[in-house]
């Protein structure tokens, strides 16, 4: 028998050490239950290989879809995505609004240690220590000297986080922030072991050493092939937990994930492609789910490098892509063009800006587009190439062909290449800078317009994809 019915859990029993005998082994019983009720076991096709399943050392939402099960932050969202109470049981918050205290719950990591308030500070000092290179502490600026420890300005113990005791945590803050539980849901906030990650310094991680204090914790890692977590029983609330395992799969091929899920190889996937929708309908009555969603898909321009560092080759391009015709029949699932960066529905945003050409005819737009060009210096003589980076995903690759189109369409002395990319390595060119122009997209972390607005902050750093930087 071939090795590929062979079923993947029998594969994770069998260890690091597998040969091909014990592989062999489990084909007597290698039927693959993508959601397994009795085993109470779910496989899931994942967007792609993790690069770190540290809350501190990781930047993308594939991660997120495996970290956001093995730990809970002080705060966690039910079902509509609202704030609720997570490791701290309530908080209070000063009438300045600028010290909030979390009062937490007596809970513990996974490896029976007590997980309090000591690893919430040490954890917040830890993501904000520039030593490690964390791509998302700017996201934590808010707090009181979190910028200026984590450009090296303050020693860490400085920043406003202090716990009290063992189950109070004090979150001292630069200036009011009324989306601060918004914010404590993402896992740059979430806590890690203190003794362990003292102990074990990065490799803590691994599944050898880790200790979680969420729902599921780490059973095995195999690289580019499965990520396989455990039910936690020290879980605050193990009880209400259904599952028994999850098997997260690297899935970067939207076709395949979903013919898996139509096989009943898997019980979920992550994403579908947009052009799919209506035939997974039909096959799947029900099964595919669209719904709200706050995330901005965008072209991001590297304006650190020649030509990009003139506006007018940013407008000239920006106004000549056609969202509403990729809105419509690229996605088709509901998507809205986008001609602002912060998308409609962020919680108390009138939502009013948008570019003043929006309302353009596309002719028009082109005719404009073709102006600036000129006024950039770019004709006939001196032609416009440039380079476009996308991820070769899902929708992507067919966004990309359409904005190929529509930036040829311009003038004929505009050349654009196109090159494709693995997600991962996508995004770390994009947050080395090494692109020209690439597609990116941005998935709000709290429901607040700042979560949209900072990616364009000179501070941001890395997540500041474009370089842009404006002290006005």
């Amino acid at each position: 028998m071939s090795a590929k019915w062979t079923s993947r859990r029998a594969l994770l029993a069998a260890g690091a050490g597998l040969t091909a005998a014990p592989a062999l082994a489990g084909c007597a019983n290698s039927h693959i239950v993508g959601l397994d009720k009795t085993a109470r076991s779910l496989d899931i096709c994942n967007q792609g290989e993790p690069i770190s399943l540290d809350p501190h050392k990781c930047n993308s939402s594939w991660e997120n879809n495996i970290i956001g099960n093995m730990f809970v932050g002080l705060v966690t969202e039910d079902q509509h995505a609202h704030p609720i109470p997570g490791m701290a049981e309530r908080w209070e918050t000063s009438d300045d609004g600028l010290i909030w205290t979390f009062f937490l719950r007596p809970a513990q990591w996974s490896d029976g240690a007590p997980c309090n308030a000591h690893d919430f500070e040490f954890a917040f000092r830890r993501i904000l220590d520039p030593a490690n290179l964390a791509v998302y502490a700017s996201f934590l600026y808010p707090i009181k000297n979190a910028e200026a420890a984590n450009n090296g300005r303050m020693h860490v113990n400085q920043v406003g986080v202090t716990a009290l005791d063992d189950l109070t945590l004090e979150i001292r803050l630069e200036h009011p922030a009324p989306y601060l539980p918004q914010l404590m849901k993402h896992y740059t906030t979430f806590p890690v072991p203190k003794h362990l990650v003292s102990r074990y310094h990065d490799d803590w991680i691994k599944p050898d050493h880790i200790a979680v204090n969420g729902a599921f914790t780490l059973r095995r890692w195999w690289s580019n092939y499965i990520v396989h977590l455990e039910r936690n029983p020290y879980f605050f609330d193990a009880p209400n937990v259904v599952f028994q395992n999850l098997y997260f799969y690297p899935s970067s091929d939207v076709n395949a994930s979903a013919r898996k899920v139509m096989s009943g190889e898997a019980g979920w996937a992550t994403r579908f492609a947009s052009n799919q929708y209506r035939e997974l309908r039909r096959v799947l009555p029900g099964y595919p789910r669209v719904a709200p969603f706050l995330v901005c898909n965008y072209f991001a321009f590297n304006v650190t490098r020649p030509p990009f560092h003139d506006k007018r080759v940013c407008q000239a391009l920006s106004m000549a892509y056609d969202r509403d015709f990729v809105a419509a029949r690229i996605y088709g699932t509901g998507e809205r063009p986008a001609y602002s960066i912060v998308p409609p529905g962020i919680a108390d945003y009138p939502g009013t800006a948008r570019y003043a050409w929006a309302n353009l005819a596309m002719a028009d737009r082109l005719a404009q587009a073709q102006s600036l060009l000129r006024a950039a210096g770019f004709g006939p003589n001196n032609p416009l190439r440039f380079e476009v980076a996308h991820r070769a995903t899902s929708d992507n690759p067919r966004v990309a062909v359409v904005a190929q189109a529509n930036w040829r369409a311009i003038a004929p002395w505009v050349t654009v290449e196109l090159h494709p990319f693995e997600a991962q390595v996508h995004y770390a060119n994009l947050q080395a800078r090494n692109f020209q122009v690439g597609d990116s997209s941005w998935v709000a972390d709290f429901n607040d317009a700042r979560n949209f607005l900072y990616l364009l902050e000179t501070r941001s750093g890395p997540q500041n994809n474009p370089g842009y930087s404006n002290p006005e």
